[in-house]
C-alpha cells in the first residue's frame, strides 16, 4: 500500500508499544480502525454521488437532430455518391 514491508511494520508496531504502552495501544488501534472506516465511507458516498451526477448529465444531454446539424440532412446516398466521385478525381 505504501511500500511499507513487514520488517518496517514490525518496528512501527515496536516503537508504538514502547512510546504509548500495552494499554493505550488496543485503544489507538480501535480509533484508528473507526476513523479510516468512516473515510472510506466517506469516500465511497462521494464517489456515488459522483456517478449519479454523471449519469444524470448524460441522461440530460440532448441528441443531435437534422435541425441542429446540416449535414443529418442530406440522404446517405448522396453524402456516399459524392465521397465516390471524390475518390474518382483523385486518381
Amino acid at each position: 500500500m505504501f511500500g511499507i514491508g513487514m520488517p518496517e511494520l514490525l518496528l512501527i508496531l515496536a516503537l508504538a508499544l514502547i512510546v504509548l504502552g500495552p494499554k493505550k495501544l488496543p485503544e489507538l488501534a480501535r480509533a484508528l480502525g473507526k476513523g479510516m472506516a468512516e473515510f472510506r465511507r466517506a469516500t465511497d458516498e462521494l464517489k456515488e454521488e459522483f456517478r449519479q451526477l454523471e449519469h444524470d448529465v448524460d441522461e440530460s444531454s440532448p441528441t443531435v437532430t437534422a435541425k441542429d446539424d446540416p449535414l443529418l440532412e442530406k440522404p446517405a446516398e448522396t453524402i456516399h455518391a459524392s465521397t465516390s466521385t471524390e475518390s474518382t478525381e483523385k486518381k
